[in-house]
């Protein structure tokens, strides 16, 4: 298969920063389209893979699954977009599509596995996926997002991980008006959580350990904030939530938060991947039944629906602009919650 090179920013092993490097992409196929990089998101998930934190990173990585540009090429088949369309590319590149998950537009569930915008298999090119924090990037026009003309392109590109991480349990366990919706923790995840859990219409409250955030999240939109630290709070918030979504990305206690569910109430851990060292306490599970679940990010249809429903709501993260010659220092300042609340690149630095 033909192929073009691009500029990218990528590392060649786990224990090397991010510099400047080449990558090849494929020519556009009958389906496919060709976007040209205006803006890339950082997310935790770029910092753990480029590490290899959690295992089975292939190198040379270029992390980048929150893309937002222009569309410069189509397919002959492509009907879709057009040249000169926005458009985004999130977590996913591909799935079977044959699935029973992916018949049920469930493609992050591929029942036989999802293709990652990045560090995934690459079936054109054979070897493995590259992505946003590069030129341009080539898609099947099945995989690219539609993007809201009217909403501030700087900060669109997180809806798609924080966003659409978020959005996927609010809708799925059905957050709106009349519902009571917490949210464990504020960063980059949390901070969506808040925004679009009230753009739904839901009473929304901030578990925090840390008093200094109760100003950011009521501005953000929070009715309320939790110290969870203090006891006579949390014994305050005992049977009240409907749902609770967890967005803390370290190993933590969630028994202390499955007590604030009412009856029948869920807790969602969107942020944690791996082991937790506390024990799961049951008995306010069976007491109440209380149930602890997981998500992750959502497959197209959805995250399209999230992104229709920001434009209609002029829902944006909050976002802070970086050179993409920025990045190691970046993930630096990631590592220290230094950050409110979402890093993004503009792509232009790596292009002039």
């Amino acid at each position: 298969m033909k192929t073009f090179p691009v500029k990218a920013f990528g590392t060649p092993s786990k224990d090397d920063d991010l510099s400047e490097m080449q990558i090849d992409r494929r020519e556009v196929n009958p389906t496919d389209i060709e976007i040209d990089i205006l803006y890339c998101g950082v997310c935790h998930s770029d910092l753990h893979t480029a590490r290899n934190d959690w295992g089975g990173t292939k190198y040379p990585s270029v992390p980048g699954h929150e893309i937002i540009g222009r569309i410069t090429r189509v397919g002959s088949e492509v009907t879709k977009f057009k040249v000169g369309d926005l458009a985004g590319v999130g977590c996913l590149v591909d799935a079977c599509r044959e699935c029973d998950s992916c018949k049920k537009d469930l493609e992050q569930y591929c029942l036989n596995g999802s293709v990652g915008t990045y560090n995934g298999r690459d079936e054109f090119l054979g070897g493995h996926t590259f992505g946003g924090y590069s030129e341009k990037v080539v898609v099947d026009e099945a995989f690219g997002l539609k993007i809201p003309e009217n909403l501030d392109l700087k900060a669109v590109a997180p809806l798609l991980c924080a966003g659409i991480t978020t959005w996927s349990p609010l809708k799925h366990w059905n957050a709106g008006p009349g519902t009571k919706v917490a949210v464990v923790g504020l960063g980059g995840l949390g901070h969506m959580a808040i925004k679009l859990a009230k753009g739904l219409g839901a009473e929304v409250t901030l578990f925090s350990r840390s008093p200094n955030k109760i100003q950011d999240a009521l501005n953000l939109g929070a009715d309320a904030v939790i110290i969870s630290t203090y006891e006579n709070e949390m014994k305050a918030a005992k049977g009240k939530f409907d749902l609770i979504i967890d967005t803390v990305p370290y190993d933590h206690d969630i028994n202390p938060y499955i007590s604030t569910l009412a009856v029948a109430g869920t807790l969602v851990l969107v942020g944690y991947i791996g082991k937790m060292d506390e024990a799961l306490l049951t008995s306010p599970m069976i007491g109440g039944r209380r149930s602890v679940a997981g998500s992750v990010i959502g497959g197209i249809r959805e995250t399209q629906e999230m992104l229709d429903f920001c434009g209609e709501n002029n829902i944006l993260p909050e976002v802070e602009m970086i050179r993409m010659q920025d990045i190691n220092h970046a993930y630096e300042r990631m590592l220290k919650s230094d950050v409110r609340y979402r890093f993004v690149i503009d792509m232009q630095s790596l292009k002039g």
